[in-house]
């Protein structure tokens, strides 16, 4: 007896406010694991906000061959805060992601290069610095395709807008 194959039936494209719905709505203390899973993401991000505007960090930034950091580096901690404010939040949280993957990339790429130490510490330091980055981006993507979830301005705007 033959077995007739699954087609595959791609889902309607979400707008920015819609949440996917893949499993029946979370009931008890598991509908609080979305909210309380953006903040401890977004906690890095908005606390290393104030950083993005110390000398300190300017001069670190072009050490690393950063070009106009004295422009770049204010300017990721203003994206810092928007996409950390808006994952935390729920508000916008898919392009808050997208934000956040906008500085994640390019901040491992130029600032985490451990290919180029020979100092196998240091090597590993920033390595694991780079890993970081490119492991926050994943899930920063996964939030950019899913949505911040029930329990988020975004989806209470889509609850009123329907």
């Amino acid at each position: 007896m033959a077995t007739q194959p699954l087609e595959y039936q791609p889902l309607d494209r979400p707008t920015i406010r819609q949440t996917p719905v893949l499993m029946p709505a979370a009931r008890g203390a598991s509908r609080y694991l979305a909210p309380f899973g953006r903040l401890l993401f977004s906690a890095i991000f908005l606390m290393s906000v104030p950083t993005h505007f110390m000398r300190d960090t300017v001069a670190y930034a072009a050490q690393s061959g950063v070009p106009l950091p004295a422009i770049a580096v204010p300017a990721t901690g203003v994206i810092l805060l928007l996409g950390g404010l808006s994952v935390l939040l729920g508000y916008y949280a898919r392009i808050g992601a997208w934000l956040l993957v906008l500085f994640l990339v390019p901040v491992a790429l130029m600032m985490h290069d451990f290919w180029i130490y020979a100092d196998p510490m240091m090597r590993q330091m920033q390595m694991a610095h780079f890993m970081k980055n490119f492991s926050m981006a994943g899930a920063a993507l996964l939030i950019a395709y899913f949505g911040a979830g029930p329990m988020s301005l975004d989806a209470k705007l889509a609850r009123q807008g329907s």
